[in-house]
């Protein structure tokens, strides 16, 4: 009975995942036959009323403010994990492990309204014009700088899901680096390494997988944001230019118009949307769990 029951919980999540894919791929079949495949990733069009839909903005929003997001967050969850696993005294370890863990507990529509009524303003009086003064003028990077900084765009929405997905990161990577046996790095401290070529040549290099594999994981959850990005992301449909320009991401598009979806071509351009998203997390998350696999067997 018992053995049967744990099976039958097992495979419920392969069943209900498959099925999910079905419902997507079902429901996205009239926009699938009527604007393909390269047609609908590469159109730049959301017009309901013409009936023309392409997925390019909300895709290409989508992938910019989880790349910044990874960017900003990676070297501070890194940061973190080695502070509290190499560095930090044993009466520090566990309070600071949990208030880090206690930012993913925070919902995401807190992170959204703090974002819109906290982080915004600061972002365009004094942040935003401080980026422009100094990194703006550079040739090249410039560019990403351009644009009148109003605090709702791609930057701050970018900040916010970086402090998001920090928490996943630093855990995983704080795992990753207690695996490390300590036979390894008690050798390099005989032979006369510092604290930080252990961390450099030992840790990290052992545990390499395991950081790979929780940034997967955080880059899925940075994908499937919804709420935290749809209050200073502006959802305007337009392929960015710069990071202070309003753009849309799959997610938010997704929120705000699903109840407005009057036709069955716009239900299912959303539904082609989604799937799109599904297949684009489930493939990462794949990857990152293969990571932390190889880590675990290793």
């Amino acid at each position: 009975m018992f053995l049967s029951l744990t099976a039958i919980t097992a495979f419920s999540v392969i069943v209900i995942t498959i099925g999910i894919f079905i419902i997507l791929f079902k429901e996205s079949l009239p926009a699938m036959n009527k604007f393909g495949f390269e047609e609908f990733i590469f159109s730049n069009d959301w017009d309901p009323v013409q009936e023309s839909f392409g997925a390019a903005p909300a895709l290409i929003g989508t992938l910019i403010t989880s790349f910044f997001a990874l960017l900003l967050a990676i070297p501070v969850a890194i940061g973190i994990a080695i502070f509290i696993t190499e560095i930090a005294p044993s009466a520090l370890k566990g309070v600071i492990g949990t208030a880090i863990e206690l930012l993913a507990a925070i919902p995401s529509i807190i992170y959204g309204m703090w974002g819109l009524f906290t982080l915004a303003p600061i972002m365009s009086k004094y942040i935003e014009p401080f980026f422009q003064s100094t990194i703006g003028k550079l040739p090249l990077i410039g560019k990403l700088f351009e644009g009148t900084p109003l605090g709702v765009d791609l930057f701050t929405a970018s900040i916010i899901l970086s402090i998001m997905i920090i928490p996943f990161t630093a855990s995983i990577a704080r795992d990753s680096f207690n695996l490390t046996p300590s036979v390894l790095k008690e050798s390099a401290y005989a032979i006369g390494a510092t604290k930080w070529e252990v961390v450099k040549d030992v840790v990290l290099p052992y545990s390499k997988l395991g950081v790979l594999g929780g940034v997967g994981l955080s880059l899925g959850r940075a994908l499937g944001e919804t709420m935290a990005v749809a209050f200073v992301l502006g959802n305007l449909n337009q392929i960015p230019t710069s990071l202070f320009d309003a753009a849309a991401t799959v997610t938010v598009k997704l929120a705000n118009e699903f109840t407005e979806a009057d036709k069955d071509i716009y239900l299912s351009s959303l539904y082609y949307l989604a799937l799109l998203l599904f297949i684009m997390s489930f493939t990462i998350l794949a990857i990152a769990k293969i990571f932390l696999v190889r880590v675990e067997k290793r």
